[in-house]
């Protein structure tokens, strides 16, 4: 574990990416300029999840699928590939998880219990916002970076950010600028 904080980049996928995508953001584009440059200052304390298909049918996950076939689709389909600038983002395996937020025993493993983290990714109105409570409520320093994070509509972004706003001193608010003025 290394010393510092860590950045957290949410599903950079196709999935997400994508402007044929039902869940595409068209925000994300923008975004990923700035998660590169977070990603470079951070070096060898950065994560990538991937939201995987592999939930249990039986549970809520399972009306979920039946509410969006498109994403039905087997783990191995190009819609849950990262997107091309998202390569090489960290020197740790990808941590693919089929829920929406992604902390949990595995990111605590890698960062440490009470760790501060650095989100980003996509969508801020789902998998950001469902990350940053649950790293919250387990004791982490969560910062969220609002301008590299991607809503899937800008009333959705802003409206998860005024959410996680709520939530001082666990969550920040913050933008890339100052977090990199901060290292």
């Amino acid at each position: 574990m290394s010393d510092g904080p860590w950045l957290i980049v949410i599903d950079p996928q196709q999935i997400f990416a994508s402007p044929g995508s039902a869940w595409g953001s068209p925000f994300f584009a923008d975004t990923m300029p700035r998660i590169r440059e977070l990603a470079t200052t951070f070096g060898d304390r950065v994560i990538v999840t991937r939201w995987m298909p592999t939930a249990d049918r039986s549970t809520s996950w399972g009306a979920y699928f039946a509410a969006w076939p498109f994403a039905d689709q087997p783990p191995t389909d190009p819609l849950f590939d990262l997107v091309p600038d998202a390569a090489g983002l960290s020197p740790h395996p990808t941590l693919d998880l089929p829920t929406f937020g992604k902390w949990g025993a595995e990111i605590e493993a890698v960062v440490g219990r009470g760790a501060d983290v650095v989100l980003t990714g996509v969508a801020t109105d789902c998998c950001v916002i469902s990350t940053a409570l649950a790293a919250a409520d387990a004791g982490a320093h969560v910062t969220v970076v609002g301008d590299a994070c991607a809503g899937s509509t800008a009333e959705n972004h802003a409206a998860a950010m005024q959410v996680m706003g709520l939530y001082p001193p666990q969550i920040t608010i913050s933008d890339t600028a100052s977090v990199l003025s901060g290292l």
